[in-house]
């Protein structure tokens, strides 16, 4: 009997060990993390797996409860994407896009996160304002942004004989830009947010001492602020990448599905014109695929540059 109870004891403590190593420290946070983990997988894990498959094959719509032989492709599929020229535009203009709309996102929305950190009159009113263009309706957004830059625009009256022509949203040259300040515009309110809660962590202390050893405010916010908040710039930089490189309804209300002569086509965009509107939705998962690739490349050079490794 003692020799089993032995057993007993010793037996216990790894089973306890095992089952912490697979549950966690605690198993309730895992059952409270179930529902979006299960989310996760059905929303957007299973969607890209059945993505991936789907471009490999010579996939194409069918009658729902038809049997039809949809045969392995390879690489054609790819093959067509990257012998694609409008393609290569998309991704050109997605490019143009991240480059105007990632840094100024950034700046942007440190700087005023700053200011509205500070002791400054009607402080809640701002940030209340800063966060209204995010959670308005796009449509609703698109239409004042029309009003205001179209041939007859307010702004083309304002600027007269300097107003573009063709005008913005109808130049090929203007028209991704535009996209890109409408966008950042738009979204600067869910950063500045971001920042907000970054910079409420920083002590006050660190600025004191920066003070006390004769820095002004503009070497503290790059002595304090800037290396306080990296972990938030770090997140700023892979949210705004993440959702530009997604960039669908700004051009399709805005300039009409990717015009002028595609200047403002962007992937998703491109993926949803021959996925949907042609019926190739093989291709359109190739150009999907590919787009997931160099967004995790470019977020991963992004991380390293920023140091987010260290934070």
């Amino acid at each position: 009997m003692p020799r089993k109870a032995d057993r007993r004891g010793t037996a216990s403590p790894g089973g306890g060990r095992r089952k912490r190593k697979l549950l966690g420290e605690n198993p309730l946070g895992l059952l409270f993390s179930a529902p979006y983990l299960v989310f996760i997988i059905l929303v957007f894990a299973y969607p890209l797996v059945f993505a991936v498959w789907m471009s490999f094959q010579d996939y194409f719509f069918a009658a729902p409860g038809a049997v039809v032989d949809r045969p392995f492709a390879g690489l054609d599929n790819y093959a067509r994407v990257l012998q694609d020229p409008a393609v290569w535009r998309a991704f050109g203009n997605v490019g143009i896009f991240l480059i105007i709309n990632v840094p100024l996102t950034v700046i942007l929305s440190l700087l005023l996160a700053s200011a509205l950190n500070r002791a400054v009159h009607a402080r809640a009113f701002f940030r209340v304002a800063y966060y209204v263009p995010y959670v308005t309706a796009s449509v609703a957004i698109v239409g004042v942004w029309l009003f205001l830059f179209s041939g007859n625009g307010l702004v083309n009256n304002v600027l007269g004989p300097l107003a573009p022509d063709p005008s913005w949203l109808i130049n090929s040259q203007l028209a991704m830009p535009s996209i890109a300040l409408f966008v950042t515009w738009k979204q600067l309110g869910f950063y500045i947010l971001l920042y907000l809660a970054a910079l409420q962590n920083v002590p006050k202390e660190l600025y004191e001492s920066a003070s006390t050893d004769g820095a002004g405010p503009v070497r503290s916010f790059f002595s304090v602020t800037i290396p306080s908040v990296r972990p938030a710039t770090v997140l700023v930089l892979l949210l705004s990448t993440v959702t530009g490189a997604n960039l669908f309804t700004e051009p399709y209300l805005l300039t009409g599905g990717g015009g002028p002569n595609g200047a403002s086509t962007s992937p998703v965009l491109l993926m949803y014109q021959r996925g949907i509107e042609q019926g190739n939705p093989d291709v359109a998962a190739a150009i999907g695929v590919i787009l997931v690739v160099l967004v995790m490349i470019i977020a991963f050079i992004q991380r390293k540059l920023a140091g987010g490794d260290e934070s």
